[in-house]
């Protein structure tokens, strides 16, 4: 049976079941973001593949922004939306629209869709028992754009040993208490660093990475990690793939195998990346 990529249906291929087979019981951290998110129809799809590859065996942990649903509310509140080398500028009305849109709306609907396929999800932010501990990214104190201090592994370990899924929220404290804004590329792939995770996958609204940006079919669909250094400075990787990359090289440097950037608006894009040998996204290894 051939590899294909259909609007309608996902094509098992004669190399589906080994690759099941390498996966079962592997540790995967996927986040979820961009204009894959924008409508129902694209979430519900990507629900039921992440439902499938829970079902498959293998373990998973979510990681969610809503930059969209976040610019969203801004807007109707007349905040302007602030962003510097692709991460928002998090002032403190921004951070409580922020927590918000991402821990009590986009949070919940995520668990609710992954309930309805049966799957034993579980709503956290990384302030859920200090999960993920916080650091403020830039010296500007009205800053609350975070980067990650610390992961609490055990808290994930629990879930995960007990079969739930968590689903993370990016949003985490510091030792104070104050709440910070954490890019999802960032805390995904800490996550994934801290965790030891067989594979890091980024589920975005672009092909993944490309030597040209307005051209689709210049995607690089395999690099290792000079090369992919190379590409950045060469200026090739810029805006919003920057911690998109970034934390990919740093999960490869903390012993994930794998990183994907893949586009999470296409049907079944998480399948075949991770079902088939025909990839549609960009793997990075060491």
């Amino acid at each position: 049976m051939s590899n294909s990529l259909t609007s309608e249906r996902f094509c098992f291929s004669v190399d589906t079941l080994s690759l099941i087979r390498n996966h079962v019981g592997s540790t995967f951290v996927i986040k979820y973001g961009g204009s894959a998110m924008k409508s129902k129809s694209l979430q519900l799809n990507v629900m039921h593949d992440i439902a499938f590859l829970y079902l498959l065996g293998i373990k998973i942990i979510l990681v969610h922004g809503g930059g969209y649903l976040i610019d969203n509310w801004l807007i109707k509140l007349n905040i302007k939306p602030r962003f510097e080398k692709g991460l928002r500028v998090t002032d403190a009305n921004t951070m409580e629209v922020a927590e918000m849109v991402l821990s009590g709306y986009v949070n919940k609907n995520l668990i609710s869709l992954l309930n309805q396929n049966d799957i034993p999800a579980i709503g956290l932010s990384g302030k859920d028992a200090n999960l993920v501990t916080a650091v403020p990214l830039s010296n500007d104190f009205n800053n609350f754009t975070g980067n990650i201090h610390n992961v609490n592994v055990k808290v994930l370990r629990t879930f995960l040993d007990n079969n739930f899924l968590p689903v993370v929220a990016s949003i985490a404290s510091d030792l104070k208490g104050q709440t910070y804004n954490i890019n999802a590329d960032t805390l995904a792939g800490s996550i994934a660093s801290y965790i030891k995770a067989d594979k890091l996958i980024l589920l975005t609204d672009t092909p993944g990475i490309l030597y040209n940006i307005n051209d689709n079919s210049s995607l690089i669909k395999h690099m290792n990690l000079d090369q992919i250094c190379d590409l950045k400075s060469k200026g090739v990787i810029t805006d919003g793939m920057i911690p998109k990359v970034d934390c990919c090289i740093d999960a490869l440097n903390n012993q994930v195998s794998a990183a994907h950037i893949i586009d999470g608006r296409m049907r079944y894009a998480l399948l075949h990346e991770l079902l088939t040998n025909d990839k549609f996204g960009s793997t990075l290894v060491l």
